[in-house]
């Protein structure tokens, strides 16, 4: 194992360190994901994850076992054991993020943002003769109109993000320690005038993890999960950082570079079949009653088109969002997936964060230098101290 390098486990209810010094070997490198729970992966002696901890438990068990990578007195990485295999001379450990303990759990509550409110009618069965008149009074007052529908209360965001989280982790043997950040998004859902509620019903039978992911990904936003040492003691902080709608920046004070500190790049790519000018975007409904929205972005080429369909979307701007990160993901030119990097005085290890968008130089065969913008959304170490950095190309994302 590496210099400053060591894993740690912990239970995961309660919170009790179990031992400082795991003897896990990588086999796939501790990978973080923008808006996603990361993974990590690797092998340990079946003797050891056989062993029985202070608590009497197994000290390496799914579900019950948080595992970290600390460099430096750094916590790099955290997640859950989810899956243990017992084969040959080795036992096989994969882990997951934290935010990955959402998928697979009910949403067993009533949530809605906008719904459509209809007042009582005062005067309602006082015209049990249809005449127009309340009864006892034709001639002198006409039955008014009924009180018209109007939209209801509406729910930031992030503060339904946040109630889905509060929801999961409210249960028996459910609170994971995470905590989310407390700023409002400014992005109200479901239409103002009642038209178009959003809602997330358990007689529906919603799943929070994926109800969390199209949350983000429709309204849409970042968030990361990040794990550190608390001021004092032994405790470790989880946080959900949500941005605003975005997280990271452009970063012009780092260089990355062929023959620098980039030693090797993923083959770049066009989009083939992949690649379309115009997307329609089908929504809530069914038959001619379907929200619809189409969005194109014409540049020369032939005209191709992409349908998505999403029952969840019911409002325009919801549906043109949609539309238009399909759109952006589709028109792209020429992009490097990922590149290989070592530490530098360009970008030094951690200088980044995911999300910052990077100016990536390199030399591609038949086609020459490549100077584009990209964007991180993931990126892993490995025990010999490169980093592998997955990108996406800056002009790609819409919010």
């Amino acid at each position: 194992m590496p210099s400053g390098w060591r894993f740690i486990a912990q239970r995961a209810l309660p919170e009790t360190i179990l031992d400082w010094e795991v003897p896990f070997t990588l086999s796939s490198n501790p990978k973080r994901t923008l808006s996603g729970p990361g993974s990590m992966a690797g092998t340990i002696d079946p003797e050891y994850a056989r062993m029985i901890g202070a608590d009497g438990k197994p000290m390496i068990r799914e579900w019950d076992t948080k595992v970290y990578l600390e460099i430096d007195g750094v916590i790099r990485w955290g997640g859950l054991v989810t899956k243990t295999t017992f084969d040959g001379p080795k036992a096989s450990i994969s882990c997951e993020g934290l935010s990955s303990y959402a998928q697979g759990i009910p949403y067993e509550d009533y949530m809605v943002s906008g719904a459509l409110i209809t007042p009582p009618d005062p005067y309602a069965g006082k015209d049990k003769n249809y005449d127009g008149w309340i009864d006892g009074e034709k001639g002198k007052q006409r039955v008014p109109p009924p009180p018209k529908p109007y939209g209801g209360p509406r729910i930031d965001a992030f503060d339904a993000f946040r109630n889905i989280w509060s929801h999961i982790q409210s249960r028996p043997y459910g609170d994971i320690g995470l905590k989310i950040d407390t700023h409002r998004l400014g992005e109200l859902l479901g239409a103002e005038d009642g038209s178009s509620p959003w809602e997330l019903a358990w007689w529906d039978n919603p799943d929070c993890g994926q109800s969390l992911d199209t949350l983000a990904r429709t309204t849409p936003f970042d968030w990361i999960e990040t794990h550190a040492w608390a001021s004092g003691g032994n405790a470790i902080e989880h946080r959900i950082r949500l941005g605003n709608p975005r997280l990271g920046r452009k970063r012009s004070d780092l260089r990355f570079a062929d023959g620098e500190n980039i030693i090797a790049i993923a083959k770049p790519e066009g989009m083939g079949d992949d690649y379309a000018n115009e997307i329609v975007v089908l929504g809530k409904g069914e038959g001619r009653k379907m929200n619809r929205a189409q969005v194109h972005r014409y540049d020369g080429r032939l005209r191709r088109v992409a349908t998505v369909t999403d029952k969840t979307l019911a409002t325009d701007t919801a549906l043109r969002t949609r539309g238009e990160q399909e759109l952006a993901g589709r028109t792209q030119a020429l992009q490097i997936p990922a590149i290989q990097i070592v530490d530098h005085p360009n970008a030094p290890l951690g200088a980044w964060q995911l999300g910052d968008d990077i100016r990536v130089q390199v030399n591609v065969p038949w086609i020459g230098d490549v100077d584009v913008w990209h964007r991180i959304v993931a990126d892993e170490i490995s025990a010999d101290g490169a980093v592998v950095l997955t990108l996406k190309r800056s002009d790609a994302f819409h919010y």
